[in-house]
Formats: structure tokens, sequence, C-alpha cells
């Protein structure tokens, strides 16, 4: 995702997958099958997202509790508009995009334009 780092983004995946608000150590936890990492390593990191936006954390005894701050499928909408608003043509970036959905995708944008113009 756009402005996420490598372990950000695991960090992000543990998070999303949890649903439900996790302190450092859970984090850890959940990262200990994929490499050795220090829990100031996961500390930093959840503090970066914080101040990022990625993550709302609250107080819990003497330790921070983090969850995200948007849903996966909501970061990646904002990605999204990221790209469209920085390419300089909206339009034609659609328009490839278009170009290259699925059949199943294609139909779900059709109901979702449907749906807008009912409103």
């Amino acid at each position: 995702m756009l402005g996420l780092g490598e372990l950000e983004l695991k960090v992000m995946d543990v998070l999303w997958s949890s649903g439900e608000p996790m302190r450092v150590r859970d984090v850890l936890d959940r990262l200990a099958g994929e490499r050795r990492l220090a829990y100031t390593t996961v500390m930093t990191v959840l503090d970066h997202l914080h101040g990022k936006g990625w993550v709302h954390r609250t107080m819990t005894g003497r330790a921070y509790s983090y969850r995200p701050a948007r849903t996966r499928e909501e970061a990646g909408a904002n990605l999204l508009r990221e790209v469209l608003d920085s390419s300089g043509d909206a339009e034609s970036v659609l328009l490839h995009f278009a170009r290259s959905v699925s059949d199943r995708e294609s139909e779900v944008l059709r109901r979702a334009l449907d749906r807008g113009r009912e409103s």
C-alpha cells in the first residue's frame, strides 16, 4: 500500500486479520513465524503507524492496544483515489483499468454505479 513499508504492511495485515485491538506483544507473537523481530521494533512500527493515521491506540493498563483506523477495503479505496489524483489524467487511468477488469469485477462495478444513480 502506498506510504507503507514492508514491515508496516505486515503489521497492518495482522491487525486487519485480528478483528480486535492488539497489544505490541500480540502483534509480535503473530509475526514470530516470519522472522525474528524485537519487541521494540514492533512497538516503533506501531507508533509510526499511529503517527501516519493508520491505527488508533488506547491505553489498556500500562500498554497501548492498537486497532486499524480503516478497513483493508477502505485503505485499498484510498490508495486508488491517491493514484487517480496523482496520475495527471484520471480519466485515462480509469479507462485503462476498465479494460483490465474481469467479468466479475465489471459486474460489481455496474451494480455499484446503478445503486449510485438510484440514490
